[in-house]
């Protein structure tokens, strides 16, 4: 496989791709993912159900010419039928992240993996589309020593997402192999930066909501947790360039930096002038330790390579913020099948 050196995700060339689909386009992510492919010259069809994203984060791109926005759920019945493409992309970011904790709505978790998935490579198979999954690192083992008991326990809080994102990444695996589908896979590790929400925990969202707020910034534990932080332009920068490719093998895109917590809630008190200094409180996870990025691959056959320092994201984020707080959510008029909606530039 040769790397993709003709296509830049910075926007100094035109996207190879006329028109692009991106499932849970309405998040965090997808929503940069839409900004940058239109940039780029590229057509976007924005498909969210707004069951975890929000219409606000795509709103600024309503005037655009080449976007559309569809509220529809990807798992949905004729879904894949209600999208007339032709798409020379298929990016799916519906697939929930298997870190999640506790979600809300298994059943809807496992469907979004399991049909949202057939849906999406069913359109990018009609189309002859390259197809690219956003997924997650696996769960890891218990840090005490108790493996992951997520693997025995049918009903464990991590239990619907992990298998979700399983079964996802099999089906696209399947579809590569029997049918020779140009089909690929990116696990996304932890992400960051402008547009980021701060109301679902998690460093650094927790931390920087807490110092914007006011309040005291709490690190759990002794602070000594790492995590390994990726700047959401440099994470767009490897979706793009996998997506640019061919590659089948699942390719990890995330942070080589890895700040403990007590630094980055260091940082982000002194970026957003908190007169509290940290305080340090009983760690309440269940001990899973965190995931680490291997990025030799998405460097050596993508010429991959983060670009933003963790301190320099964390001032970019914080100034972005406090310019703009993440909105509030419009609320939900009813489920998501009944709220099926378009519009466009």
């Amino acid at each position: 496989m040769m790397p993709t050196a003709a296509f830049s995700p910075r926007g100094e060339s035109r996207a190879p791709w006329g028109r692009v689909l991106v499932t849970g386009g309405a998040g965090f992510l997808g929503s940069h993912l839409c900004t940058r492919l239109l940039d780029a010259g590229a057509e976007v069809d924005c498909l969210d159900n707004l069951s975890t994203g929000r219409a606000e984060k795509v709103a600024h791109l309503a005037g655009r010419p080449g976007f559309r926005f569809l509220e529809r759920d990807v798992s949905g019945p004729g879904c894949a039928d209600a999208l007339p493409g032709p798409y020379d992309l298929v990016l799916h970011l519906a697939v929930p992240d298997s870190r999640a904790a506790r979600p809300e709505r298994p059943v809807d978790v496992l469907e979004a993996g399991s049909l949202g998935t057939r849906a999406a490579l069913a359109v990018a198979g009609r189309d002859g589309a390259r197809f690219l999954l956003a997924s997650s690192p696996p769960v890891c083992p218990d840090a005490r020593g108790g493996g992951a008991p997520d693997d025995a326990d049918p009903v464990g809080p991590h239990r619907a997402c992990a298998d979700a994102v399983r079964f996802a990444e099999s089906l696209v695996a399947a579809h590569a192999v029997a049918h020779g589908a140009n089909a690929g896979i990116v696990r996304l590790f932890t992400g960051y930066g402008p547009g980021m929400r701060t109301d679902g925990g998690g460093m650094p969202a927790a931390v920087i909501e807490q110092a914007l707020a006011g309040r005291p910034v709490t690190v759990p534990g002794d602070g000594s947790r790492r995590h390994p932080l990726c700047y959401v332009d440099d994470m767009v920068d490897g979706i793009l360039l996998v997506a640019a490719g061919r590659s089948v093998r699942p390719v990890d895109i995330g942070g080589d930096e890895e700040p403990t917590a007590a630094e980055i809630a260091r940082v982000v008190t002194e970026l957003t002038g908190s007169d509290s200094p940290p305080v340090f409180v009983e760690d309440t996870g269940d001990g899973r330790a965190e995931p680490r990025p291997v990025t030799g691959f998405a460097r050596e056959i993508f010429g991959w390579l983060p670009s933003v320092s963790w301190r320099d994201g964390l001032e970019r984020t914080v100034a972005a913020l406090r310019e703009r707080p993440d909105p509030v959510p419009t609320a939900a008029g009813g489920p998501a099948e009944e709220r099926t909606g378009e519009w466009r530039a």
